[in-house]
């Protein structure tokens, strides 16, 4: 596992950069640790990080391998914080994004390295080892040649593709832990001891086939599952990413430069291009504009905006250029207000333990102790040192976790596969055993039980001549709702000398579109409507709704009918949020919800003991979406809001979603028959070794047999 190409920690190193302030006049150190793996890891390095005098807090958010750690004592110092966690046996540098990023991506790449290699040498050792067996007319210093060729491939092979293994249990047994690295190392280790020996004494029988084909099982089964949490971690990434947005501060003599988003201070004035994306929170200055608010309420239709209004981190300006002055740092903008709610989430997500992690508790000293049991048996009963040494390898190699870490990932594989045909993109491990699991489901609005487009209310009660006179002025303007008025007039000419003015509207030849004001109305009802005013007529208004999903409503019969509640939540306005609710056949939602409160609204279901499931698309749902159980966006969401789901379902249609729920609950009842039928393996195969019934080679194929059984019974998922 590749450490973090920073210097240490341990050396007269200023760690300040690394220290932000935070509320309550506490400091703030992130930490990148390497080599967590579950929900024990977790609270190993947290309470560690406790115990030491002052912190006043620990966090590690086991998907992107942070650690924040907070205290207010000056006697404490980020040295310390980053001892204590090497000492527990994880590796530890100051967090900084792109070292983190690369050691993400040089673990995976150096993971696949070690499949490919493992895999070609037991092709070939497989290979060899059959002429051995199968060769009867072999003379025997030809026989003892092919032992020692097979001994110079796995050797440095089962070495270098082991390491995976080695390090972890190495890094474990140093604090005087175990996990299930420990067995397989030392099955593994062992296998290549005694066949070199029994190679260099020509003894009849080796077992590097052994070795090499269980190492080559066992990184199927953890790659597999390098590549389910990888994608876990995307969420993260990208926040992280537009917390490091780059922005043009105007300088003392007005000239603008490039400055990273980290730079800029309350006081700042920036300047904002149409199109851009605001890196921290702030105020409009000098003019009227426009910007495009689904962050912070999930509705996709511009807002207008006056001088002097607030704007918050993320808001992207799509009217006239903006010059805004900064009110916070970007550590206290909303986007860094959701990266840490995404990152809360995810460690909840984190402390679920599921199934195998259940199983591998009892594993590992189980089978450990048993080993040693039958070595020390054995020689007690007066058998040599060879044989007993060899019979606990081959209790070893019999009882090696392939089938038990084979039986989740070879169901996970073939539910995603088959789900990806329905096409449900499933991207985080454990996703689907959570989905079995929900018992309520909440989904958002706008563009999720909608279509998320509006579209002409009340068409039919504007004069055919009017609705054309406006659409002259609409087909001028790419603002939503001006689409819709076009979309409804049909296809015609755009008005000429059409002027458009930025949080207000369009104009020409004596006409106007937009706003109420604009249209000399003192008030209307806000982003749902256009007014059209044709020289001192009266002004009309055009309303304009978001049209349900034609599936909606079966699909929340179809989540009703399988014994799950529904609820809405949506930061719309509450008589559109009724109106929908009602179509849709939902008897429980909530309107003018914020990001925060629907963050809020899943820690309460969670704290009750219920189990959500999130449907979310916009901006403003990520932090929700991570805090539920489960999480699923659809493929029109927001980029942020489908890297922080589970479940990202593609098209316009939410059908799939009930096929993912049939498919999690099916995919755990096949989990629950790969764990017996590998306990079932264990009780008859564990005797026979036990006794020394059959050999190292015959325990390993065995072991693989299990491992095509649990694999073949993964694959029904697939074909039914």
């Amino acid at each position: 596992m590749a450490a973090l190409n920073l210097a240490p920690a341990d050396v007269a190193d200023d760690l300040s950069r690394y220290i932000h302030p935070a509320v309550g006049g506490e400091r703030n150190f992130e930490i990148a640790v390497k080599g967590a793996h579950c929900a024990g890891c977790i609270a190993k390095i947290e309470g560690g990080v406790k115990g030491i005098a002052g912190v006043s807090a620990a966090r590690l958010n086991l998907s992107t391998g942070k650690l924040t750690v907070a205290w207010r004592d000056d006697a404490v110092k980020p040295q310390m914080v980053l001892r204590r966690v090497r000492d527990l046996g994880y590796e530890a540098q100051p967090f900084e994004a792109p070292a983190v990023l690369d050691a993400e991506a040089h673990e995976g790449r150096m993971l696949l390295r070690c499949l490919a290699v493992s895999g070609f040498a037991t092709v070939f050792i497989m290979g060899l080892t059959d002429a051995i067996w199968y060769g009867a007319d072999l003379s025997p210093a030809l026989r003892q040649s092919f032992f020692w060729l097979a001994a110079a491939v796995s050797v440095p092979v089962t070495l270098y593709s082991g390491q995976v293994f080695y390090l972890s249990a190495w890094s474990v047994l140093r604090q005087w832990r175990t996990n299930m690295d420990v067995p397989i190392s030392l099955a593994l280790l062992l296998a290549l001891g005694l066949s070199l020996y029994q190679t260099a004494q020509r003894a009849h029988d080796t077992y590097f086939d052994a070795a090499v084909m269980l190492t080559f099982l066992l990184l199927v089964g953890r790659y597999l599952d390098f590549r389910l949490r990888d994608r876990a971690r995307g969420a993260a990434r990208h926040l992280l990413v537009m917390q490091s947005l780059l922005a043009q501060r105007f300088r003392p003599d007005a000239k603008l430069e490039t400055v990273a988003a980290r730079e800029l201070a309350p006081g700042d004035h920036i300047f904002l291009a149409t199109g851009e994306r605001l890196p921290v929170n702030g105020t409009l200055l000098e003019r009227n504009s426009e910007a495009d608010l689904s962050l912070v309420t999930g509705e996709t239709m511009p807002v207008s905006l006056a001088a002097s209004a607030t704007l918050l981190a993320g808001s992207i300006i799509t009217g006239a250029p903006a010059t805004i002055l900064v009110t916070a740092r970007v550590e206290d903008s909303l986007v860094a207000d959701l990266a840490r709610l995404l990152e809360a989430g995810q460690q909840t997500r984190n402390r679920y333990v599921n199934l195998a992690e259940k199983a591998a508790r009892a594993y590992v000293p189980l089978v450990t102790g048993l080993a040693l049991l039958v070595f020390v048996g054995w020689l007690l009963a007066g058998a040599g040192l060879e044989h007993a040494i060899t019979s606990a390898i081959t209790v070893l190699i019999i009882t090696c976790p392939c089938a038990l870490g084979l039986a989740v990932p070879a169901v996970q594989v073939a539910a995603t596969s088959r789900l990806f045909r329905k096409g449900v993109f499933v991207k985080s491990g454990n996703a689907l055993e959570r989905l079995a699991e929900i018992d309520v489901a909440v989904f958002d609005k706008t563009g999720t039980l909608t279509l998320g487009k509006p579209v002409l209310e009340n068409g039919a009660e504007i004069a055919p001549d009017m609705l054309q006179n406006a659409a002259l002025l609409a087909r001028g303007s790419r603002h939503p709702l001006a689409r819709a008025l076009a979309e409804a007039a049909g296809p015609g000419p755009v008005a000429t000398d059409l002027r458009e003015t930025a949080g207000a509207g369009l104009e020409a030849a004596g006409r106007r579109l937009g706003n109420a004001a604009w249209c000399g109305i003192a008030s209307g009802n806000g982003g749902s409507e256009l007014w059209f005013r044709e020289g001192n007529t009266a002004p009309m208004v055009f309303r304009f709704h978001d049209k349900i999903r034609p599936e909606t409503k079966a699909v929340v019969t179809s989540l009703k009918n399988r014994g799950i509640d529904v609820e809405m939540l949506t930061g719309d306005r509450a008589d559109a949020a009724g109106d929908i609710a009602r179509e849709a056949g939902i008897a429980l939602w909530n309107a003018e919800v914020g990001p925060a409160a629907k963050a809020l609204h899943m820690k309460s279901y969670r704290a009750g003991g219920r189990r959500t499931l999130m449907v979310g698309d916009g901006l403003n749902d990520t932090a929700a979406l991570a805090l539920a159980h489960v999480s699923v966006a659809p493929g029109t969401a927001a980029e942020v809001s489908q890297l922080a789901a589970d479940l990202v379902i593609r098209g316009d249609s939410l059908e799939p979603l009930i096929e993912a729920i049939d498919v999690s609950r099916k995919a755990k009842r096949l989990v629950l028959q790969n764990f017996a039928m590998a306990a079932l393996y264990n009780l008859t195969a564990i005797p026979m070794a036990a006794f020394g019934l059959v050999s190292p080679l015959v325990a390993a194929v065995t072991m693989a047999g299990s491992s095509l059984l649990v694999t073949l019974n993964a694959l029904r998922l697939v074909q039914s």
